[in-house]
């Protein structure tokens, strides 16, 4: 009997949750979505390479969402619980108050595992993903960003000038200025053009007009009737550089463990190895902070769930049982914010930064104490 029970009451708690992550996720979803619309508009990118981006952005959204969403449902779900007397049901069939918590405390570990595949593996894996994609992607979309009179520079060290872009696609008085180096640097003048795709690239074809190389000694320019200007070999002017949350964990974590073996904790110097390796010149404070919110703000979770699961102790004092359901509420949320504080203090020591470390498990631990400490070492009469 009492199986059913707990299996009833961990559906409803799955149930809110999967109604209310999926909602807030899809919400942040399309307003990132909306943000990043110049990939397009700017950037030159199709909108198929926009909504394959914007997809792969959805992991880390609803990892973001997993340890207040919990929190909310098991508050949500035991508040229900109190206030239509179906919490009488636990008590009439033996289930004391301390198991009740342990089983939210076993509940609770499989959202902690849940949101570390999510943050250790997933989310940098889709990331990553991603900005692969925007950067062996072609600018598919320049043919309707180049408007007449305006500078397009949607390309890295590319800008295109046109004074008269007629309905057939014919451009007029055409002007193009390539940076080669710092020293060099290319400028095209032309009468006419079209833009063409070939084998699934983009060309500018130009008429009567001439180059003009540049160089740090000397100026020499060329004349031509037609010539053909590959678009292709430009790169979007979207970032390209993996970031750090974008890394593999194991990498981060090879990345920093020198630092902690050598006890040698400064959070602005950065990262000196070899020119092949990911790390090179980030700083130790940005790996150091993707690792806590990888690793360990996930472990919240089970403190935001006991505290969540405190509904059912009601206070003997009637002042605090009158504002009970706010101070747990409140706790969590401080909670939650404890969480993000921590971070700015990570590392200012090697010390703090274990204290930090082992800050949910000592949270549990100091939980569990109290429940002691308010029953007098007698949990069974909780």
């Amino acid at each position: 009997m009492n199986k059913l029970i707990f299996r009833k009451f961990s559906l409803d708690i799955v149930s809110f949750f999967l109604i209310a992550s999926f909602s807030i996720t899809f919400i942040v979803w399309v307003i990132q979505a909306v943000n990043l619309l110049d990939l397009v508009s700017d950037d030159g990118h199709s909108l198929k390479i926009y909504f394959y981006y914007v997809s792969l952005n959805l992991p880390k959204i609803f990892s973001k969402t997993i340890i207040f969403v919990f929190f909310i449902s098991i508050f949500y779900v035991i508040n229900k619980y109190n206030n239509t007397n179906e919490l009488i049901v636990f008590w009439n069939n033996g289930i004391q108050k301390i198991k009740f918590i342990n089983f939210i405390f076993r509940f609770s570990i499989f959202f902690l595992i849940l949101q570390l595949i999510l943050n250790l593996f997933v989310v940098p894996k889709t990331q990553n993903l991603g900005r692969i994609f925007i950067k062996e992607s072609n600018i598919d979309f320049l043919p309707k960003l180049i408007s007449e009179k305006k500078f397009i520079n949607v390309v890295k060290n590319l800008t295109i000038f046109v004074e008269e872009y007629k309905k057939d696609g014919t451009l007029n008085k055409i002007y193009i200025n390539e940076k080669i180096d710092v020293h060099k640097s290319k400028i095209i003048v032309s009468e006419k053009g079209r833009i063409i795709k070939k084998n699934n690239k983009y060309i500018l074809r130009l008429f009567n007009g001439g180059i003009t190389n540049i160089n740090k000694n000397n100026t020499f320019t060329l004349n031509f009737s037609e010539t053909d200007y590959d678009l292709s070999d430009f790169s979007t002017k979207t970032v390209t550089r993996s970031k750090v949350q974008e890394l593999d964990s194991i990498i981060l974590y090879n990345c920093i463990k020198e630092f902690f073996l050598k006890k040698k904790l400064n959070k602005n110097e950065i990262i000196q190895a070899p020119s092949n390796s990911t790390c090179h010149l980030r700083t130790v404070q940005s790996i150091s902070e993707e690792l806590y919110k990888r690793f360990i703000l996930p472990f919240y979770t089970i403190v935001i769930s006991l505290i969540g699961a405190s509904l059912i102790i009601e206070p003997k004092s009637k002042y605090f049982f009158k504002f009970h359901k706010l101070n747990i509420f409140l706790s969590g949320i401080g909670t939650l914010i404890l969480s993000q504080l921590s971070l700015k203090f990570f590392l200012n020591s090697i010390n703090i930064a274990y204290f930090i470390f082992l800050l949910p498990l000592i949270l549990i631990f100091i939980y569990y104490l109290l429940l002691l400490i308010f029953t007098k070492f007698r949990l069974n009469f909780l």
